[in-house]
């Protein structure tokens, strides 16, 4: 449903804010170019499969390929996992090669946003996104650290913990306030991709670990999108129709539901809700100014409980990134790169707590200290 006026929400934090009660997010969706395109495009997982494919040529020639004629894009992860520890020797050294290949291009693309202001003395480096659930993106993360750290680069790069299908939903509970957790034990939660819409009830673990470290995905569905290859309208309309379902089994269930709905959604994000670009594979053209997919949702679903709905919309890269706050309290300043379809990315600050009352602290110190050290050490931007 396409709105001609901004319908507002109700008010929390606005879309894509700047900061969020856990952590500043320093830049997100950075796109960069080189004379061979866009960055990203190369330490993508259609990249990898580029690669993969250039190893299985010379092979192809002699008619000696392990693959057959089993197109690239086609071979799964599973078979290419089950291949690194297989007894054919030939197939092994095929992936490995493209592994070995794709690490260095992931380790150039890293090096490149390490360069940027936004990214300078980042600490750590979490990997997300569909490329991350195999062994072969595991050990593609790992290769790529060591070679970042052979050029004297300071840098970890681990992969994410939650499963990539999990963290853009996990990580919408970053963008809520405190409060809500005192009082409920649960929120909804949507991951918008170009294949997928995925929705889910997370529940909040506050009880157990209030850094959030314990929650989890209570119940979730997916809508594989591209394959109906619905209108615009049509998406909107089938997404409120999920998040209703939720809403009626989290009643039914006895969950405590918070009046809140955390969205993960590409592109640039802007205060008001609308997107900006980025956004290009999704069905029909959320770009328009005449859409504003929070305020169309408020319109399907104008109160949760007794409450009226609260809508926080933020790129999936950082939300996908949030789910590991908990987990990043050692560094200062870190980041996410998501490989998919593209090359997500964004950069946080953690925000310093003082004590255990829970309340936020002002991070001018922490930037202070950043800024003096910045001075002190240029490592960040070595190639």
């Amino acid at each position: 449903m396409a709105t001609d006026e901004l319908v507002k929400t109700t008010g929390i934090a606005h879309h894509g804010a700047e900061r969020l009660p856990s952590v500043d997010v320093d830049s997100f969706n950075i796109e960069m170019k080189d004379d061979d395109g866009f960055l990203g495009d190369r330490a993508s997982k259609g990249a990898f499969r580029e690669i993969l494919d250039r190893w299985r040529k010379p092979l192809r020639k002699t008619g000696e390929d392990p693959f057959g004629k089993e197109p690239s894009e086609s071979i799964s992860k599973k078979t290419l996992d089950s291949i690194l520890i297989s007894d054919d020797v030939e197939a092994s050294a095929v992936v490995h090669s493209a592994i070995e290949e794709f690490a260095q291009e992931l380790a150039y693309v890293t090096r490149r946003f390490l360069k940027t202001k936004a990214w300078a003395r980042t600490e750590r480096i979490v990997v997300g996104g569909g490329f991350r659930d195999s062994r072969l993106g595991e050990l593609a993360i790992a290769r790529t650290e060591i070679i970042l750290k052979a050029e004297d680069f300071k840098i970890d790069m681990v992969p994410i913990r939650h499963h990539p299908d999990e963290a853009g939903l996990i990580g919408a509970l970053h963008l809520a306030p405190s409060w809500i957790f005192e009082a409920y034990d649960s929120i909804l939660a949507v991951d918008i991709g170009g294949t997928n819409i995925r929705c889910g009830l997370v529940e909040t673990g506050w009880k157990k670990a209030k850094d959030l470290s314990k929650a989890k995905v209570a119940k979730s569905e997916l809508w594989r999108h591209a394959d109906d290859e619905p209108t615009r309208e049509g998406a909107v309309k089938r997404l409120t129709k999920m998040l209703k379902g939720l809403i009626s089994e989290a009643e039914a269930e006895g969950f405590k539901l918070a009046p809140f709905i955390g969205i993960a959604c590409p592109g640039v994000i802007n205060a008001d809700g609308s997107i900006e670009k980025g956004a290009q594979n999704l069905p029909g053209n959320w770009e328009s100014s005449k859409f504003n997919l929070p305020a169309s949702l408020i319109e399907g679903i104008p109160v949760i409980g007794e409450h009226d709905t609260a809508i926080l919309m933020h790129n999936d890269g950082v939300v996908q990134g949030l789910s590991e706050v908990p987990f990043m309290q050692d560094v200062e300043r870190w980041g996410v790169l998501t490989i998919g379809t593209g090359l997500g990315n964004a950069r946080f600050t953690n925000r310093r707590k003082e004590g255990a009352n829970g309340k936020d602290r002002d991070s001018a110190d922490g930037k202070k200290k950043a800024k003096e050290n910045n001075k002190d050490n240029g490592k960040g931007d070595k190639e």
